[in-house]
């Protein structure tokens, strides 16, 4: 099938049965998170994987009873950085550095620029940036999910602060940001099953736009040689 197909067959499951998910069609599913673009690709972000039972009652309590959660397979975490700090960037543009045989000065000049920047905006800001890059994984893996035919639904109703309580993120420099429990659908008690799949129409969904259409900004100056930092 294709990814459209399998878009289409795809939706929030409210109701999963317990089925346990296979390891290869997990370690895919994972294996496309990681794979996920990310800015500047820093991969800021983690995820953590969870099927133990009596862990997954716990989170539930603090997710508002969605039973997915406890009825789940195994139940995806994902986490953000905190704050954007030098270690962090510098142990990241090293990293990549040494994969590419590469001096870890190579990157010097854009790492720079990338923390002048972001040390303007402030931590909040930065963990809202580092969260947005996670919620790019966590869309690669809704989508491998569906080629998988594994059901998964996105969750954004919990309480963060005892999420990571439970989970002990507190001082590792991570947040949570979203979960997704992966399984398969209970056909009997799922109301949502046989509801028609609805999106806005193409037409209220896309606009097309050229030059004419857009308005008149100041051109920001552009200073950095991206060359050497193409990511893949």
């Amino acid at each position: 099938m294709s990814l459209l197909e399998n878009l289409h067959w795809r939706y929030a499951t409210k109701k999963m049965n317990g089925t346990a998910v296979p390891k290869e069609k997990l370690d895919y599913i994972l294996e496309a998170a990681r794979m996920a673009p990310s800015s500047s690709g820093l991969q800021q972000y983690k995820v953590i994987v969870i099927s133990d039972q009596a862990l997954l009652e716990k989170i539930k309590d603090v997710a508002y009873n969605q039973s997915q959660i406890a009825d789940c397979s195994h139940l995806l975490v994902f986490a953000a950085w905190d704050e954007y700090t030098e270690e962090r960037i510098s142990n990241v543009f090293n990293y990549i550095m040494d994969e590419r045989n590469l001096p870890h000065s190579t990157m010097d000049g854009y790492k720079n620029t990338i923390l002048d920047l972001y040390a303007t905006k402030g931590k909040e800001w930065q963990a809202h940036h580092a969260a947005k890059q996670s919620y790019i994984s966590f869309a690669m893996a809704i989508a491998a999910a569906a080629e998988q035919k594994v059901d998964a639904t996105p969750i954004e109703g919990f309480l963060p602060e005892k999420l990571d309580e439970l989970l002990k993120l507190k001082g590792t420099g991570y947040k949570s940001t979203v979960i997704l429990p992966l399984g398969y659908r209970e056909e009997d008690n799922d109301w949502l099953l046989n509801m028609k799949k609805v999106r806005m129409p193409t037409e209220s969904f896309i606009t097309e736009m050229t030059l004419a259409d857009a308005a008149d900004t100041a051109e920001l100056p552009m200073d950095i040689n991206l060359d050497v930092f193409i990511q893949k």
